[in-house]
Protein backbone atom coordinates (compact mmCIF):
# COMPACT_ATOMS: atom_id res chain seq x y z
CA UNK A 1 0.00 0.00 0.00
CA UNK A 2 1.50 3.40 -1.06
CA UNK A 3 0.67 6.70 1.28
CA UNK A 4 0.73 7.28 4.77
CA UNK A 5 -1.57 8.62 7.65
CA UNK A 6 1.44 9.61 9.91
CA UNK A 7 0.21 11.64 12.45
CA UNK A 8 -3.55 11.85 11.81
CA UNK A 9 -5.56 12.61 14.41
CA UNK A 10 -9.16 10.80 13.09
CA UNK A 11 -12.60 10.79 14.44
CA UNK A 12 -14.33 7.71 12.79
CA UNK A 13 -17.93 8.17 13.13
CA UNK A 14 -20.05 5.10 12.29
CA UNK A 15 -23.77 5.85 11.88
CA UNK A 16 -26.84 3.08 12.24
CA UNK A 17 -26.63 1.11 8.87
CA UNK A 18 -25.91 -2.65 7.98
CA UNK A 19 -22.35 -1.39 6.80
CA UNK A 20 -21.61 -0.44 10.44
CA UNK A 21 -20.06 -3.91 9.91
CA UNK A 22 -17.38 -2.80 8.14
CA UNK A 23 -16.17 0.22 10.24
CA UNK A 24 -13.83 -2.31 12.96
CA UNK A 25 -11.71 -3.02 9.82
CA UNK A 26 -11.50 0.22 8.57
CA UNK A 27 -10.39 1.44 12.03
CA UNK A 28 -7.94 -1.26 12.00
CA UNK A 29 -6.64 -0.19 8.11
CA UNK A 30 -6.42 3.56 9.32
CA UNK A 31 -4.30 2.80 12.78
CA UNK A 32 -2.02 0.70 9.61
CA UNK A 33 -1.61 3.48 8.46
CA UNK A 34 -0.46 5.24 11.14
CA UNK A 35 -3.86 7.56 12.25
CA UNK A 36 -4.35 7.89 15.69
CA UNK A 37 -8.33 7.01 15.36
CA UNK A 38 -11.17 7.46 17.96
CA UNK A 39 -14.25 5.96 17.20
CA UNK A 40 -17.80 6.86 17.54
CA UNK A 41 -20.76 4.87 17.63
CA UNK A 42 -24.23 6.67 17.30
CA UNK A 43 -26.99 4.53 19.41
CA UNK A 44 -28.18 3.02 15.95
CA UNK A 45 -24.95 2.27 15.04
CA UNK A 46 -24.09 0.13 18.26
CA UNK A 47 -27.05 -1.96 17.11
CA UNK A 48 -24.79 -3.06 14.14
CA UNK A 49 -21.68 -3.19 15.73
CA UNK A 50 -20.27 -3.66 19.45
CA UNK A 51 -17.49 -1.17 20.70
CA UNK A 52 -15.44 -4.08 21.47
CA UNK A 53 -15.66 -4.75 17.88
CA UNK A 54 -12.34 -2.17 17.75
CA UNK A 55 -9.20 -3.08 18.94
CA UNK A 56 -7.23 -1.61 22.12
CA UNK A 57 -5.37 0.53 19.18
CA UNK A 58 -8.83 2.73 18.13
CA UNK A 59 -10.38 4.14 21.55
CA UNK A 60 -14.47 3.75 20.87
CA UNK A 61 -17.02 5.49 22.15
CA UNK A 62 -20.87 5.56 22.18
CA UNK A 63 -22.74 8.33 21.07
CA UNK A 64 -24.79 8.53 23.82
CA UNK A 65 -25.83 10.45 25.78
CA UNK A 66 -23.67 14.07 24.72
CA UNK A 67 -22.58 16.04 27.03
CA UNK A 68 -21.29 19.33 24.94
CA UNK A 69 -18.15 19.18 26.35
CA UNK A 70 -17.52 15.91 24.72
CA UNK A 71 -18.13 16.59 21.33
CA UNK A 72 -16.42 20.02 21.40
CA UNK A 73 -13.06 17.77 22.72
CA UNK A 74 -13.63 15.67 20.20
CA UNK A 75 -13.97 17.46 17.64
CA UNK A 76 -11.07 20.47 18.44
CA UNK A 77 -9.00 16.79 18.89
CA UNK A 78 -9.87 15.68 15.34
CA UNK A 79 -7.94 17.06 11.69
CA UNK A 80 -10.20 15.01 9.89
CA UNK A 81 -13.81 13.17 10.51
CA UNK A 82 -14.72 10.29 8.39
CA UNK A 83 -18.04 9.14 8.72
CA UNK A 84 -18.22 5.50 7.64
CA UNK A 85 -21.15 4.57 6.98
CA UNK A 86 -22.85 7.78 6.49
CA UNK A 87 -26.23 7.24 6.36
CA UNK A 88 -29.12 9.41 4.92
CA UNK A 89 -30.58 10.06 8.08
CA UNK A 90 -26.95 11.49 9.52
CA UNK A 91 -26.35 13.22 6.03
CA UNK A 92 -30.03 15.02 6.62
CA UNK A 93 -28.91 15.96 9.78
CA UNK A 94 -25.63 17.10 9.12
CA UNK A 95 -26.76 19.01 6.49
CA UNK A 96 -29.20 20.98 9.02
CA UNK A 97 -26.66 21.78 11.35
CA UNK A 98 -28.14 19.31 13.85
CA UNK A 99 -26.06 18.67 16.78
CA UNK A 100 -28.22 16.09 18.67
CA UNK A 101 -25.56 13.43 19.57
CA UNK A 102 -21.78 13.00 20.02
CA UNK A 103 -20.86 12.77 16.51
CA UNK A 104 -23.62 15.28 14.59
CA UNK A 105 -22.34 17.92 17.99
CA UNK A 106 -18.21 16.84 17.12
CA UNK A 107 -18.46 17.54 13.62
CA UNK A 108 -19.97 20.94 14.48
CA UNK A 109 -17.36 21.48 17.01
CA UNK A 110 -14.53 21.42 14.64
CA UNK A 111 -12.54 22.67 12.04
CA UNK A 112 -11.29 19.66 10.75
CA UNK A 113 -12.31 18.41 7.23
CA UNK A 114 -15.55 16.09 6.85
CA UNK A 115 -14.74 12.97 4.74
CA UNK A 116 -18.60 10.68 4.50
CA UNK A 117 -18.77 7.63 3.19
CA UNK A 118 -22.38 7.00 1.93
CA UNK A 119 -24.40 3.69 2.45
CA UNK A 120 -27.68 3.18 2.14
CA UNK A 121 -30.75 2.07 -0.32
CA UNK A 122 -30.21 3.15 -4.11
CA UNK A 123 -33.38 4.57 -4.12
CA UNK A 124 -32.50 6.76 -1.33
CA UNK A 125 -29.61 7.75 -2.61
CA UNK A 126 -31.02 9.30 -6.01
CA UNK A 127 -33.92 10.80 -3.83
CA UNK A 128 -34.16 14.98 -4.46
CA UNK A 129 -33.79 15.52 -0.53
CA UNK A 130 -30.41 13.45 -0.26
CA UNK A 131 -29.16 15.10 -3.33
CA UNK A 132 -29.80 18.54 -2.17
CA UNK A 133 -28.64 17.67 1.24
CA UNK A 134 -25.39 16.68 -0.10
CA UNK A 135 -25.45 20.31 -2.33
CA UNK A 136 -25.46 21.89 0.91
CA UNK A 137 -22.68 20.18 2.35
CA UNK A 138 -20.35 20.33 -0.42
CA UNK A 139 -21.03 24.28 -0.45
CA UNK A 140 -19.72 23.93 3.36
CA UNK A 141 -16.43 21.84 2.12
CA UNK A 142 -17.68 17.82 3.49
CA UNK A 143 -16.73 15.80 0.69
CA UNK A 144 -17.70 11.98 -0.04
CA UNK A 145 -16.06 8.95 -1.30
CA UNK A 146 -18.77 6.58 -2.83
CA UNK A 147 -21.03 5.34 -2.60
CA UNK A 148 -20.05 2.44 -4.52
CA UNK A 149 -22.38 0.02 -7.44
CA UNK A 150 -23.59 -2.81 -6.17
CA UNK A 151 -25.84 -5.10 -4.15
CA UNK A 152 -26.98 -3.21 -0.90
CA UNK A 153 -28.44 -5.51 1.88
CA UNK A 154 -32.08 -5.19 0.60
CA UNK A 155 -30.79 -7.33 -2.01
CA UNK A 156 -31.02 -4.39 -4.62
CA UNK A 157 -28.38 -3.83 -6.78
CA UNK A 158 -27.42 0.30 -7.69
CA UNK A 159 -25.41 3.12 -6.11
CA UNK A 160 -25.23 2.87 -2.77
CA UNK A 161 -22.96 0.51 -1.73
CA UNK A 162 -20.59 2.01 1.18
CA UNK A 163 -16.81 1.70 -0.67
CA UNK A 164 -14.95 -1.10 0.98
CA UNK A 165 -12.42 -0.05 3.64
CA UNK A 166 -9.16 -0.77 1.61
CA UNK A 167 -10.33 1.75 -0.99
CA UNK A 168 -11.84 4.31 1.99
CA UNK A 169 -8.01 4.23 3.16
CA UNK A 170 -6.77 4.88 -0.40
CA UNK A 171 -8.33 7.15 -2.08
CA UNK A 172 -7.44 9.14 2.16
CA UNK A 173 -3.72 8.14 1.99
CA UNK A 174 -3.95 9.99 -1.69
CA UNK A 175 -5.17 13.08 -0.40
CA UNK A 176 -3.14 13.16 2.24
CA UNK A 177 0.15 13.23 -0.13
CA UNK A 178 -1.34 15.72 -2.38
CA UNK A 179 -2.06 17.92 0.82
CA UNK A 180 -6.15 18.01 0.77
CA UNK A 181 -6.65 15.96 3.77
CA UNK A 182 -5.58 18.41 6.89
Amino acid sequence: MSGSLAGQRILLGITGGIAAYKSPELARRLVERGAEVRAVLTATAAEFVGAASFDAASQCLTGTPMQPDDAESLGQWARLIVVAPATADFIARLAAGRADDLLTGACLASSARVVIAPAMNPLMWSHAATQANLRRMRERGVRWLGPAYGEVAEGEVGVGRMMEPRDIVTALCAGAKEGYVP
